[in-house]
């Protein structure tokens, strides 16, 4: 089918969905043929719409970076692990970003913390919030660089802006003075204003002996884990239990 002027114009104006949709009316003219004008129009509207959602929801998973192709639906409550369905359930609506409160996942090496935790961001993606996803050990060196080469302030900026942002695996090394004052500018950004999920192997109340300060402890938790849902995994290695498996994914669920 030759091009023509509309599609070119189509084109020009990134209206894709548009030019899929003209195009196929084109193709099955006979389909739309007791259509009138406002409604072949309206297919049209619609199918752009649908098009450019599509392809925001990809913008927003490519930023968010998820460690791991994770959703919501293969979260696996079949582990006696301490997971709640219920309480996934709810998570799953995203209302809590909305409220701007936090979660925290805790639990053994193994158990699936990083997999909710990027199931949620998935979650987080389609219900059109703009997600962040880190690894502790990631963002201390990334924000350590930043500091030397003028890109901090740009950098805390972007951490601010994230609706969700998801911090996994804190909690492997004690701070040094640096990474507590930046984590606790990063929390005081976000109090209130956004969401954030922290992973850790280690439970809640040991948190002040990794923070290692008992004034900055006190105000980093105080704004981290007062408005949060906590969930507790508990269990064996489900990846050691799922490589014994032939054929089964080691990815833990």
């Amino acid at each position: 089918m030759l091009s023509t002027p509309t599609q070119d114009k189509l084109r020009s104006l990134n209206l894709y969905g548009m030019l899929k949709g003209f195009e196929e009316q084109q193709r099955s003219a006979s389909d739309y043929a007791d259509l009138g004008f406002e409604e072949r129009l309206g297919l049209l509207v619609d199918r752009e719409m649908t098009e450019q959602e599509s392809q925001r929801l990809v913008n927003r998973l490519k930023y968010a970076n998820l460690r791991q192709s994770a959703c919501m639906e293969d979260i696996d409550f079949s582990h006696s692990r301490g997971l709640d369905k219920s309480v996934v359930k709810s998570l799953g609506t995203g209302q809590w970003i909305g409220a701007h409160l936090n979660v925290m996942i805790t639990g053994p090496c193994g158990v699936g913390k990083s997999y909710i935790a990027c199931a949620l961001g998935h979650r987080a993606c389609l219900l059109g919030y703009k997600v962040l996803y880190v690894r502790a050990t990631r963002l201390f060196q990334d924000l350590a660089v930043a500091k030397g080469d003028g890109r901090y302030a740009r950098l805390m900026k972007t951490i601010s802006k994230a609706e969700l942002l998801i911090i996994d695996d804190w909690g492997l090394k004690t701070l040094v003075d640096s990474e507590r004052a930046d984590l606790l500018e990063i929390l005081e950004d976000r109090y209130n204003l956004q969401s954030t999920i922290i992973t850790s192997q280690l439970p809640v109340k040991h948190w002040h002996e990794v923070i290692d300060n008992a004034t900055l402890a006190d105000a980093i938790l105080d704004r981290l884990v007062h408005n949060a849902y906590t969930i507790e995994l508990k269990g064996e290695n489900m990846r050691k239990a799922t490589s014994k498996k032939p054929g089964i994914s080691k990815t833990t669920p």
